[in-house]
């Protein structure tokens, strides 16, 4: 895929969000008890305030390609496109930089970063029935015990804190919607569009925007989604000739609430997305652990897509994230994976891709 395959999404297409009905937020016991519960409808103003976002931009992390590579990461921002050319000017002048001697290196393009935030989990429920346990695992007690790890603090050097569990689960919501969305069944996926009005309908109610807060959605098997209306490109494992990453980061500036960090995680127990099944919970759980881990890092080191990423003009690392450089493959079979590491909190211990630590030129899963 190449970059001029991702539209920019500022001119989004924002479709009907067919057969999507209320939506509940319920607090966890991580919230403080001021915090009730909120009931939130999808509504034609959540889509009017899509179409009118003065900036939409997303970071998708690619499938793993069935030759055992993986796919070439688009789209880039303005700021990761002018860096790229930036550095491989500078190669060109003088061969010995420090790009060239430490390749994987991410470096600082000025952008914020986020030093703490809360997390919040929004799951898509087909006809209000799919359990987390059985559709996702359970994501929230691995972003608690993510964020009380010491694996969190590879981002300490990014962020420029060491505090203790800077990174708390706060809400959780529930959508429900009427399937199909998918290729097989002939009915359109879900777009980034429809992803982004159910963030704002959320946001709206709860107050909770800005740079202090992350929601991550969650999307039931069965269900496609693609960056656009053109459905060109698509998380869509039934439908293999769109089917181009596995989830992706990205951030949307509304005209009523302002800035807003959201992830769009597909089911991710499917070829080119997910873990072996020698995994300690299982493909379900440590698939979904796994790419939640990744674009829980990326969004936190990069939110905007302007601040910490692998600036080199090289073709197979310029553009990348501190996930996106440690993406590993393994083969069971002729069957391709993710390669994950392990890391333990108290006595739960969880299979999840390492970071790229810039102070050991390496991948790590401890700073």
């Amino acid at each position: 895929m190449s970059t001029s395959d991702f539209r920019s999404m500022k001119a989004l297409v924002a479709g009907p969000l067919i057969g999507l009905s209320a939506l509940v937020a319920i607090p966890t016991h991580a919230q403080t008890s001021g915090e009730a519960e909120a009931t939130v409808r999808v509504t034609d103003a959540d889509r009017a305030a899509v179409q009118k976002a003065a900036s939409v931009r997303p970071h998708a992390k690619p499938l793993k390609q069935s030759d055992g590579s993986p796919a070439r990461l688009v789209p880039m921002s303005p700021v990761h496109q002018r860096a790229m050319a930036a550095a491989a000017r500078s190669a060109e002048a003088s061969p010995s930089t420090a790009d060239v001697r430490y390749p994987a290196d991410l470096s600082f393009q000025g952008g914020p970063t986020l030093q703490s935030a809360q997390l919040h989990a929004i799951y898509m429920l087909p006809n209000g029935n799919c359990p987390i346990s059985t559709c996702w695992g359970n994501p929230e007690a691995f972003l608690r015990d993510l964020s009380r790890s010491d694996f969190i603090h590879v981002t300490d050097q990014y962020v420029g804190s060491t505090a203790e569990n800077r990174y708390p689960v706060g809400r959780r919501a529930f959508t429900s919607f009427t399937p199909p969305f998918n290729f097989t069944t002939g009915a359109v996926p879900f777009t980034d569009a429809d992803m982004l009005a159910v963030v704002h309908a959320v946001a709206s109610k709860t107050g909770k925007t800005g740079y202090g807060h992350i929601y991550h959605v969650f999307l039931p098997q069965g269900t496609d989604e693609c960056f656009d209306s053109t459905y060109s490109i698509c998380y869509s494992p039934d439908n293999l000739t769109t089917f181009g990453f596995c989830a992706y980061h990205g951030y949307a500036d509304f005209p009523d609430i302002g800035h807003v960090l959201y992830s769009v995680e597909p089911f991710q127990n499917v070829p080119g997305c997910n873990d072996p099944p020698t995994t300690p919970n299982g493909q379900l759980i440590d698939s979904t652990n796994d790419v939640l881990s990744h674009e829980t890092f990326e969004t936190i080191t990069d939110p905007d897509l302007d601040a910490w990423f692998n600036a080199a003009g090289n073709l197979s690392l310029g553009g990348q994230e501190i996930g996106d450089e440690c993406v590993f493959i393994t083969f069971v079979g002729n069957s391709v994976y993710g390669d994950p590491g392990l890391f333990t909190v108290g006595e739960k211990t969880y299979a999840v891709q390492p970071e790229y630590d810039n102070a050991r030129h390496a991948c790590a899963m401890t700073p």
